[in-house]
């Protein structure tokens, strides 16, 4: 008797997990990605994606870099800004939400700081002396 017993929670066990794992999927392929391209140009980019505003008291910054990245500046200090897979943005202050452009995920940064303010470590994603591959300078 308990092997049509375990047969059948086996088979409960999967269909659940295949009905979670459809809903979850489902959920993504319907949620609009926040930085699609080749939509339209976000209302708050400047052209050339650049900006130069005071947000909640604080100066942000952001112009054009070498290649295809973009420099970001808080109060006259770098913030590092990565790019993700679906085209939007991320800090290394909040790294659980993307922003469809540069300047709203300085704005969630600046969001998140309050009053504290930008340390030297954010420039390099949190590598200690500030250097993008790890080094020591």
């Amino acid at each position: 008797m308990t092997v049509p017993r375990r047969l059948a929670l086996r088979s409960l066990f999967t269909l659940t997990v295949a009905a979670l794992t459809g809903g979850a999927l489902a959920r993504i392929a319907l949620t609009p990605r926040s930085g699609a391209a080749g939509g339209a140009p976000a209302a708050d980019a400047l052209p050339g994606g650049t900006f130069d505003e005071m947000y909640r008291g604080r100066r942000i910054q952001g112009r054009p870099a070498p290649g295809d990245g973009i420099e970001i500046l808080v109060d006259d200090r770098p913030l590092h800004l990565m790019r993700c897979a679906d085209g939007g943005y991320l800090t290394p202050i909040d790294h659980y939400q993307t922003y469809p452009t540069p300047l709203a995920a300085t704005r969630a940064a600046v969001d998140e700081l309050g009053s504290a303010p930008l340390t030297r470590f954010a420039a390099a994603h949190g590598v200690p002396g500030g250097s993008p591959r790890g080094l020591h300078t």
